[in-house]
């Protein structure tokens, strides 16, 4: 499978989602200083953000996701899944 399949696959499944996104391949735009994701900048979101980054001539790829761990711990999950499970907006409450 190469890296660019497993992007699209995840681009496919995660379109439309509210607090999800996946990032371009391989971009360093979100990094920074070129190299580093900054953990606290998705603070206060709810959000994930997924990163792929491959080496084609190595055949590796590299998978990272970034998340709010403080919106979106097990509290936030859960009013998340009633939203979902009840019928509401699934950011009502969030």
């Amino acid at each position: 499978t190469r890296a660019a399949e497993v992007h699209e696959a995840l681009q496919a499944h995660y379109t439309g989602s509210q607090f999800v996104s996946v990032k371009p391949l391989n971009s360093v735009e979100d990094l920074e200083r070129g190299a580093f994701l900054r953990p606290d900048a998705v603070n206060n979101t709810n959000k994930l953000e997924l990163f792929c980054f491959s080496n084609e001539d190595k055949g590796t790829l590299w998978l990272a996701a970034r998340l709010d761990n403080l919106g979106k711990g097990a509290s936030g999950a859960c009013v998340q899944n009633l939203n979902l499970a009840l019928g509401f907006p699934e950011a009502t409450g969030l």
